[in-house]
């Protein structure tokens, strides 16, 4: 089991910048890979970016690329996605997400076992 919380969402207006927080505890922390999903009103989940477990893959949706920056800390069990020059349409809920799997498609959101609660991260025009 892999529990996950997420935290450091909030307010903030065009072009600026939020940290996201995604606290893991259970399994082992370098056992599975962590990623980062998002969820408007009235749209479906979709894939951000994600981490693979020994910290040396990222990969990221091409909407937030060189905005977005996903890191992975061993010793607090930690992942952080650190969001720069946001822009309204990055308003959604964020999920973070653990996956126990090595391979797949990890921009699917049935690759993943494990959801955080979520967090609001709303941008202003």
């Amino acid at each position: 089991q892999v529990q996950l919380v997420e935290s450091g969402g909030g307010w903030v207006q065009t072009g600026g910048s939020l940290r996201v927080t995604c606290a893991a505890s259970g399994r082992p922390f370098g056992s599975y890979a962590m990623g980062w999903f998002r969820q408007a009103p009235w749209k479906e989940r979709e894939f951000v970016v994600v981490v693979n477990w020994s910290g040396g893959s990222t990969y990221y949706a091409d909407s937030v690329k060189g905005r977005f920056t996903i890191s992975r800390q061993y010793g607090k069990n930690t992942v952080y996605l650190q969001m720069n020059n946001l822009k309204p349409e990055d308003t959604a809920v964020y999920y973070c997400a653990a996956s126990t799997d090595y391979s797949g498609n990890y921009y699917s959101t049935d690759f993943y076992d494990y959801w955080g609660q979520g967090t609001q991260v709303t941008v202003s025009s």
